[in-house]
């Protein structure tokens, strides 16, 4: 918790040097015009947010959580009623049990409340929840609505809702400034909120093809938990309301829809034991896994074997990883994130030929692995092989065009080849997709000016950099920017 405030104590810090918000363009309380913001305010809060994100040391870098999460919400999305709203999914390494949506799209959930759902229905049941929170635009009638008073710039707007809604502990702490504080006072959900979200929710539960009964379960769960202990309950449930009526509305509503039992997914189950496995020491990750196994206390014995495996990466026993991989391959239904595991073993025993071979075996059966992708290209970079680097992650571009780690890692292949112009290039593009525009069009400008590179590239370099500019000088003339 120390380092956390620190780094948001550090952040707020900064906030009086961002663009600054019109006061004229607030809507007053009394303007029913004004009742909600517009998309094009929802979404610039939205990139503020983002951009935080793509810095923050708490937000989890595990290419396989995250693309785990951002694939069921994507799949819950397309059974919502707004398909044309973009959304955001990350992965918060915080123990407590929350979720949070904000304006824009933007929905974080803590790993807390991802080893909390007992099934993958429980964990969808949660982000339909907070989509519905979203296309019914709930916090962005609620910012609308309030007087500004507090808020002194768009990025102070952005930074405060982030701490309010991923932390409200210390959102309401004596370490933290008052926008944070006037967030979480202000925009708590109301019942009438909580409710709709939750219709929204089950409707898309329902078409996603989930068990809507999980919605009601884990509300349960939640209640309970929080009056066993007193004080202390779940962050969920702090800027989630939850009654006694409330789960009762759930449960009626699921009675009169179609009872489904559906079965968690292989990616669900290895997504969690990883995250147990990475909790604490290595030492007691291992034992609760042996224990698990050894009394058959597990939903998926696969998953179980995978989590041991990964807790024994994590002390270096290299034997028993292989065992327990060699359990996997003969029991466990194949899958990235085991051969992932597998070419990891070998990165951590200093075998980069085994690994290589390893590399490539497994991108061909799993080619959109986004972990297999960044590990190889890791792996040519560490042994400076920046030629293959710059095949690999040009191939896969197409693939994920708007991932900045893959630009990252691109200029770090130009570096080596001291292609300046098209390194600047690659890091440019990288902070451009972490929504940093000064950063983006800072080194687009020293590609510019690299004197390498030929006309082909140069014009695009230049013309791009022109392209960046003109997007800062429109983010400028925003009716609500100054």
């Amino acid at each position: 918790m120390k380092r956390k405030s620190s780094i948001i104590i550090g952040l707020l810090l900064m906030l009086p040097f961002s663009l600054v918000l019109r006061a004229n363009e607030l809507p007053d309380l009394g303007d029913v015009s004004a009742t909600v913001l517009s998309p094009l305010q929802e979404r610039a809060i939205a990139e503020q947010i983002l951009r935080q994100v793509a810095v923050s040391e708490d937000v989890l870098r595990d290419a396989e959580v995250t693309d785990y999460l951002q694939t069921l919400g994507a799949r819950l999305v397309e059974n919502g009623p707004d398909k044309r709203q973009k959304f955001n999914f990350f992965v918060v390494q915080d123990a407590s049990i929350n979720a949070f949506a904000m304006p824009g799209g933007v929905i974080g959930v803590h790993t807390g409340l991802m080893l909390a759902a007992n099934s993958e229905s429980e964990l969808a049941s949660v982000l339909g929840h907070e989509i519905g929170h979203v296309t019914q635009r709930h916090l962005a009638r609620m910012l609308a609505s309030q007087k500004y008073d507090t808020f002194k710039n768009l990025a102070g707007v952005a930074l405060a809702l982030l701490v309010a809604r991923s932390n409200p502990q210390l959102a309401t702490g004596a370490l933290t400034t008052a926008s944070a504080i006037g967030v979480q006072n202000q925009l708590d959900y109301t019942r009438e909120h909580e409710r709709e979200a939750d219709r929204i929710g089950l409707q898309i539960l329902d078409s996603g093809g989930f068990d809507v009964r999980a919605m009601p379960q884990f509300f349960s769960t939640l209640q309970r938990s929080s009056r066993f202990y007193e004080g202390t309950a779940p962050s969920f449930l702090r800027t989630h309301p939850l009654t006694t009526e409330r789960i009762a509305d759930v449960a009626n509503r699921v009675q009169t829809m179609h009872y489904k039992q559906v079965p968690d997914s292989i990616e669900f189950q290895l997504v969690r034991a990883k995250l147990r496995a990475l909790q604490g020491g290595a030492q007691s990750a291992i034992d609760l896994f042996e224990q698990g196994i050894r009394e058959r206390r597990y939903m998926s014995e696969a998953a179980e074997h995978y989590g041991l495996a990964v807790a024994l990466l994590r002390k270096g026993a290299y034997a028993q990883v292989a065992q327990e991989l060699a359990w996997l391959k003969q029991n466990a239904p194949p899958h990235a994130m085991i051969e992932n595991l597998n070419v990891r073993l070998a990165v951590q025993q200093n075998n980069p030929q085994q690994a290589a071979l390893q590399y490539q075996a497994a991108l061909k059966v799993y080619p959109a692995s986004r972990a297999l992708i960044y590990g190889y290209a890791e792996h040519f970079l560490a042994m400076r092989q920046a030629n293959e680097a710059e095949a690999l992650l040009k191939s896969k571009l197409d693939l994920y065009a708007d991932d900045a780690y893959l630009y990252d890692l691109l200029a770090k292949a130009y570096a080596i080849q001291n292609k300046n112009l098209l390194s600047h290039q690659a890091q440019g593009e990288s902070y451009y997709r972490k929504y940093d525009l000064a950063r983006a069009i800072e080194q687009m400008d020293l590609a510019s000016k690299a004197g390498d590179g030929d006309f082909y590239q140069k014009s695009i370099v230049e013309a791009r950099l022109k392209e960046l500019r003109r997007m800062m000088g429109e983010t400028k003339k925003a009716k609500f920017w100054e």
